[in-house]
């Protein structure tokens, strides 16, 4: 198992998290992203730079992730293409990614999209919290000791 984190866009709370679980459980991550992202050195990261050009991070990931890895992302249309090769995905707000309900997330973020570019302001997430860094802790426990099983 690997943790491959889209870390360009993940909450440092978050990639704190996921360092200390992937070192308790002696876990190797892969932070991807197109820039540098900061990491704190007691924890083992491998950085990963990916070219600039759009979705070079994710694809960097969904050419090297395998079936009992786990990626993080908020990315839904990403998300998508990592669920139709069988890759556990989480976002940094805890929801897991399945087979069952990722098409209607990208739809509904497809429909919000829309909405946008007619000029209608959907409402935006709410800020990041105490409860959505524990929602996204049990996701991150829960698919790991599914993957680990």
């Amino acid at each position: 198992m690997t943790l491959w984190i889209d870390a360009d866009s993940c909450p440092i709370q978050v990639r704190e998290m996921i360092c200390r679980a992937g070192k308790r459980l002696s876990i190797p991550i892969n932070y991807v992203a197109n820039r540098e992202i900061p990491r704190d050195e007691k924890y083992d990261v491998t950085m990963i730079i990916a070219d600039t050009t759009p979705d070079a991070a994710d694809d960097y990931i969904v050419e090297n992730a395998n079936i009992g890895d786990l990626v993080i992302t908020r990315d839904i249309p990403f998300a998508k293409r990592l669920v139709d090769r069988s890759i556990a995905v989480i976002n940094d707000r805890g929801c897991i990614y399945t087979t069952e309900n990722i098409s209607e997330r990208l739809s509904m973020r497809n429909f919000m999209m829309e909405l946008c570019s007619v000029g209608i302001i959907p409402e935006k997430t709410g800020q990041f919290g105490r409860k959505e860094l524990n929602e996204f802790a049990n996701a991150l426990d829960t698919e790991i000791t599914r993957i680990l099983k």
